[in-house]
């Protein structure tokens, strides 16, 4: 992978620096709290913002010996609409490997265990307010085991094998709306591809 240096940006030491000054929690939630943060910017200026704090996720791509993905279909209450997705999970388990957790994921949700489980990136979901991190990992040598699923929206939730060669049909259509799914596809193929 080129470094940045060679992709002709400029080193991070080399920019101008934003110093974090202090947060006060708005609010605590389950996993969740909003913080609002001061920055002193490099002019010595001095601004807030508010800011999601994320124990971080992990999200799946199984892809089958038949060629075919597993996604999911579930309710997102956030955006009141049934979305097809990749499984994927927050980071909820303390000190839990992410790899680990993909592999939790998988069983809770999809009920499959994987015999081989790569990692594919580690991406910042929407680092204009959110802190959230997630990895993403291809799951490939697919078994079946029990499922464990949890709340409301798992209980309800439908696997679906969708054939890798269609999946960009579905993303074209608006089906597929799902960022990290659309990402974690793209590099599972380029993956699979070698």
């Amino acid at each position: 992978m080129p470094s940045a240096e060679r992709s002709g940006l400029t080193p991070e030491s080399l920019l101008p620096q934003f110093t974090p000054l202090g947060e006060e929690t708005l609010h605590q939630g389950w996993f969740l709290r909003i913080q609002r943060a001061s920055f002193q910017a490099p002019d010595g200026t001095t601004f807030e913002r508010d800011i999601v704090r994320h124990p971080g996720a992990v999200a799946v791509v199984p892809v089958t010996d038949a060629g075919g993905v597993l996604l999911v279909r579930q309710y997102r209450p956030a955006v009141d609409a049934w979305l097809l997705e990749i499984p994927a999970g927050t980071c909820d388990v303390p000190d839990e490997p992410f790899a680990e957790t993909a592999r939790r994921e998988l069983a809770e949700e999809v009920g499959c265990a994987a015999a081989s489980m790569v990692p594919l990136i580690r991406m910042a979901n929407t680092p204009g307010f959110c802190d959230e991190w997630t990895s993403i990992f291809l799951a490939t040598g697919l078994t079946a085991v029990e499922h464990d699923r949890h709340g409301a929206e798992e209980e309800y939730l439908e696997v679906v094998e969708v054939p890798l060669a269609d999946f960009d049909a579905l993303v074209d259509d608006g089906t597929i709306v799902d960022a990290q799914t659309v990402l974690g596809v793209a590099l599972a193929r380029r993956n699979l591809a070698g």
